[in-house]
């Protein structure tokens, strides 16, 4: 039974893949380098440009892409975080299963050798 809870994958569907590569990708140091790149550019761009910007100082709209970013990014996140506390809770179900045989053998073990030292001693 151990064995084979261990070996059946549970199949993850399109969202639930996409959702546990998004949130790899958005967690990685990578993402928030070319993020803050992207963010360091807009400012630059809107500063230098003063007669034709399209987003002007306060930079309203770059606050709009940012707040769509994590409306988005957050559900998202907060779903693979979910999948890896179901994937948690199931290896910790399956630990505890392994945990019982071992104990039942265990007791199993003492139970046959507390029979072969009484027929040892018998025998004295």
């Amino acid at each position: 039974m151990i064995k084979k809870e261990l070996k059946t994958k549970p199949t993850q569907t399109f969202g639930q893949r996409s959702a546990d590569r998004l949130t790899t990708w958005a967690g990685s140091w990578t993402f928030i380098l070319i993020f803050l790149g992207f963010l360091v550019v807009w400012m630059i761009v809107n500063i230098y440009a003063w007669i034709r910007t399209w987003d002007p100082y306060p930079f309203i709209l770059l606050n709009l892409v940012l707040s769509c970013l994590a409306a988005l990014q957050a559900p998202v996140i907060l779903m693979s975080q979910n999948r890896q506390a179901h994937r948690d809770r199931l290896k910790s179900e399956y630990d505890y299963a392994v945990n019982r045989k071992a104990e039942r053998e265990i007791q199993e073990l003492k139970k046959q050798l507390n029979r072969i030292e009484r027929k040892i001693f018998e025998k004295k």
